[in-house]
């Protein structure tokens, strides 16, 4: 309609002026000197408008491509209401495609579900917990610059907010990591969970182990290797170490960490006093028809204090190990 207007009005204009001229022509054949003549008149009035209907166009085209599905792209969005003057920002939507997802709690270590979600018409269909849960529709009122607005439909009244996270990967991104001061949170795809301070660990994930290392200032290697073995049981696993460690290896049953009633099966080496100062300690346990054995390795460097900085860090990572409910 804006489009149809602006032309209209441009022809109107064009016709006033080409009648105008008509005019100027009877009353003398020349212009005078400086004065634009009438043929410049209409060719300047017409670029002006015809660069007045594309911007016009230009920004229509923009709002109209951002309503075009997917409105929602891969990424993280953080989500909160149109209405809260100071919104927490801690309730998270991440799309790992257009097409699915999950949702995450900040401010309840990071607690969602997964969604399925289909794109069209103005509405995305959310589907809660899997793609056979109950359909959630969502009404799309805006899209600007990634933002998008909308309501879920029966609740109308409650406008929502998706604002994009800057250069927030879907596929790494944890709510509790993105939200804290200090304290990370590592979740393992085998249903354990451990806490960390960034600045004294690195973690890297390689198929079924786990090396959580410490960075900070030490003697010698000190880091905690978490192995999954579907080769072993917790015992087995246990009694292997004990052999590769030689005759000073000691060992115990008692408590796996982060449980309450889970045998562990520990193994412990000491340092030699003329050696390197390594020592070794790791536990093991039953776990989905395998084993999981968490096995510290340290260095002592003669520096009491240095070595319980370390040792005591060290210790934190082993005491903040949690499992899923299930495990």
């Amino acid at each position: 309609m804006k489009r149809q207007f602006v032309r209209k009005m441009f022809a109107m204009i064009v016709t006033g002026i080409m009648a105008a001229a008509l005019v100027t022509g009877c009353g003398s054949e020349t212009a005078l000197e400086g004065e634009p003549t009438t043929e410049t008149a209409i060719e300047e009035t017409s670029v002006a408008l015809s660069d007045s209907v594309e911007g016009t166009d230009g920004q229509a085209e923009t709002a109209e491509n951002e309503m075009v599905a997917p409105y929602f792209k891969k990424g993280v969005y953080v989500n909160y209401s149109a209405e809260a003057e100071n919104p927490p920002k801690t309730y998270f939507y991440v799309f790992n495609t257009d097409g699915y997802g999950r949702t995450e709690d900040g401010a309840n270590d990071g607690i969602g579900l997964p969604f399925d979600c289909t794109q069209a018409g103005g509405k995305v269909n959310f589907f809660f917990g899997g793609s056979d849960e109950k359909q959630e529709v969502f009404i799309i009122t805006s899209v600007e610059n990634g933002v998008v607005n909308g309501y879920f439909e029966g609740a109308e009244d409650r406008e929502l907010v998706f604002e994009p996270v800057a250069d927030a990967d879907p596929d790494t991104f944890m709510s509790v990591n993105y939200l804290s001061d200090g304290e990370y949170v590592y979740r393992d795809a085998n249903g354990w969970s451990i806490k960390y301070d960034p600045n004294y660990f690195d973690i890297t994930q390689d198929g079924p182990m786990v090396s959580i290392v410490y960075t900070g200032e030490c003697a010698g290697t000190n880091m905690v290797l978490v192995t999954y073995d579907v080769e072993h049981n917790g015992k087995a696993a246990r009694d292997e170490r004990v052999q590769s460690w030689g005759e000073k290896a000691t060992f115990q049953d008692s408590i796996f960490p982060g449980t309450e009633d889970v045998t562990g099966y520990w193994a412990m080496l000491p340092p030699e006093e003329d050696g390197s100062g390594m020592y070794m300690t790791s536990v093991s346990r039953d776990y989905m028809d395998g084993s999981l054995t968490f096995e510290l390795t340290g260095h002592n460097s003669g520096d009491e204090m240095a070595d319980m900085e370390v040792s005591d860090r060290m210790a934190m990572i082993i005491d903040s190990l949690q499992f899923d409910s299930a495990q």
